[in-house]
């Protein structure tokens, strides 16, 4: 799947089942709904999740628990918009 073609899949009353629970909060997010997608990923406990939990905790304002989440993904902090990260974690997982 295209990243484009993730981005149709907005439009759609839910995510896909067959997403993954990183790309379900992805899709949550872009919907706006920053509570769902960060339960989604709050307890998985892999590198992807991490990176999506930080990307979630960045957008909140929260940048001392996003700080802990980037490093638990080993990645560095993000200062790029949130728009390019969100399209980079996607891009990414898909």
């Amino acid at each position: 799947m295209t990243i484009r073609e993730f981005e149709t899949l907005i439009e759609q009353d839910g995510p896909p089942d067959e997403l993954t629970p990183e790309l379900k909060a992805m899709w949550y997010d872009r919907k706006g709904d920053w509570m769902a997608a960060h339960e989604l990923v709050q307890d998985e406990g892999t590198e992807e999740s991490a990176w999506v939990h930080a990307y979630l905790h960045r957008k909140e304002g929260d940048l001392q628990n996003a700080g802990y989440w980037y490093r638990r993904c080993g990645r560095p902090v993000c200062s790029d918009t949130l728009e390019r990260e969100w399209a980079r974690i996607t891009q990414a997982l898909l």
